[in-house]
């Protein structure tokens, strides 16, 4: 038994405990992160342990972190580590969930750090799933989730809509696309861990939000496993208080992407993250998605100020205004959502390459008018308006193979 006992800042440790620690080779280290559970910890731990033995074929261990408890939890997971081979015990003297896991995970000599909570509400026949892809090198975290259709979940109705609420306002609010933030089985490469948690400021209940947000903005691969998982009726989180904490850490993020304080692409470039497969540039189908529901709200944001100016300034000018006001506001969203670009840098030069993709838009459409009224002079606005649309669809696809190339370049440069 190792013990490593960390003070608040969770940074300085013993010389002799972090030597013991170095020594052996773990592949896996599971911490379960504890604050006054006395009573359920020697359970959790001894069951696990035996899975672990049973059916794990990795050398893996088990780090109970104590994170400020007031009840005998410490003495208790002392007398496991004691009782039990590759049972570990490090104490803070801070509370803290994130905390907890982050001290444990950066001072742990493992390959892959996991965590599950102590109640063990998920189904250990997930962990090798779960783990299997990182030990590999397929994919950089692994999030067990409750909210993917193959999933098992028994919990109840209050808990489902919150859960699900909350993981509806990270997608609105913070474009993820991972399904469940806050299940509590998650693993990631130490190597990524180390890189990765110096930029998680949350040290509570957030911290899986924030970790997940981070990483996925970096272009890791986060893999989801479904899971069966049980509620434990018995669990003391207080609903309300969390929802608070956690709507206040999506603004927090929020308001460092948008501006440009997460250095997300410096995480990017130290971990090497290249494309998965040669050729396929990384995120295109995102993209494409997201550009295509930009350009449906421009098309219909276009043929909105085309049918309101053409009575006052004829066709020629509504096209003219009303293409290059939607051609701006185009440049702008996916600048920011589809290739992910925050602040102010290169802003300029990126509207003015959006303004030359307007003016190729403008011929093709302005053409497309010429050729109508050639043909036809009494056309309607309507037949007019059809014309444009299908132009416009055209000046699209050019839009989004001349953007990529520019936000792309932007990103090699950054």
């Amino acid at each position: 038994m190792t013990e490593l006992a960390l003070p608040s800042s969770g940074t300085e440790s013993s010389s002799e405990s972090v030597a013991q620690i170095d020594t052996r080779d773990y592949v896996l280290d599971i911490v379960i992160p504890v604050y006054n559970e006395e009573a359920d910890l020697p359970g959790a731990v001894r069951r696990l342990h035996r899975f672990l033995f049973d059916e794990v074929p990795y050398r893996s261990r088990i780090t109970v972190a104590d994170n400020a408890s007031t009840d005998t939890t410490l003495e208790v997971a002392r007398q496991l580590a004691r009782e039990l081979p590759d049972v570990d015990v490090m104490h803070l003297d801070a509370k803290g969930r994130g905390g907890a896991l982050m001290a444990a995970w950066l001072s742990s000599p493992a390959d892959v750090v996991a965590y599950m909570d102590v109640d063990l509400s998920t189904d250990l026949a997930a962990l090798m799933p779960l783990v299997a892809p990182l030990v590999s090198g397929h994919s950089d975290i692994a999030i067990g989730s409750r909210l993917v259709p193959s999933s098992r979940v028994v919990r109840g109705p209050k808990r489902e809509f919150v859960s699900r609420s909350y993981n509806l306002i990270l997608r609105g609010a913070l474009g993820a696309r991972f399904s469940d933030a806050q299940c509590g089985f998650k693993a990631l490469r130490a190597d990524v861990a180390r890189e990765l948690l110096p930029l998680v400021a949350d040290t509570g209940w957030f911290f899986d939000t924030e970790l997940l947000v981070i990483a996925e903005r970096a272009g890791l691969r986060i893999h989801e496993v479904p899971v069966d998982w049980i509620d434990d009726p018995e669990s003391h989180v207080d609903i309300v208080a969390t929802a608070v904490e956690d709507l206040r850490g999506c603004w927090r993020i929020g308001r460092a992407l948008a501006t440009g304080a997460l250095p997300v692409r410096e995480l990017q470039a130290s971990l090497g993250r290249e494309p998965l497969v040669p050729g396929v540039p990384r995120g295109m189908v995102g993209q494409l998605v997201r550009f295509g529901l930009i350009g449906i709200a421009s098309t219909l944001a276009y043929a909105l100020l085309y049918l309101v100016l053409h009575p006052a300034v004829g066709a020629q000018a509504a096209n003219l205004t009303a293409l290059l006001l939607t051609a701006i506001g185009n440049t702008a969203a996916n600048r920011a959502f589809t290739f992910g670009i925050r602040g102010r840098a290169d802003a300029a030069r990126h509207h003015m390459h959006g303004l030359l993709v307007f003016a190729f838009g403008l011929a093709v459409t302005s053409g497309s008018l010429f050729v109508l009224h050639r043909f036809d002079p009494t056309v309607g606005k309507v037949a007019e308006l059809s014309v444009l649309v299908v132009a416009n669809l055209v000046a699209t696809l050019a839009r989004f193979v001349a953007l990529r190339r520019v936000f792309g370049a932007h990103a090699r440069l950054t």
